[in-house]
């Protein structure tokens, strides 16, 4: 997989704290992101069919929701990659 396409997945705010939660390895549905996130269902599900396009999550339909978690295929340099943005947002969050 190419890199470009998952550092530009990471380049929009609200993808990469999309990314800050589901790298906690559990499941969760666009409900709780959208409140975590304060984004609307339109804008928080354009944002995860980015995230999805590029790899970095994988999804499944449970009923009416759609649950979202890190994709367990994705390729171990490029998830060093992902796991060097998740620190380098956390460490901004606690420095604010």
């Amino acid at each position: 997989m190419d890199v470009l396409p998952l550092l530009s997945a990471l380049a929009e705010p609200t993808r990469l704290a999309a990314i800050v939660i589901l790298w906690d390895g559990g499941e969760h549905c666009v409900c709780e992101l959208m409140e975590r996130l304060g984004a609307t269902q339109s804008r928080m599900s354009r944002h995860m069919g980015v995230l999805k396009t590029a790899g970095l999550v994988a999804d499944r339909r449970d009923a009416q929701w759609v649950r979202y978690r890190r994709n367990p295929a994705l390729a171990d340099d490029l998830a060093a990659v992902v796991d060097a943005a998740v620190r380098a947002h956390q460490q901004k969050a606690l420095a604010a």
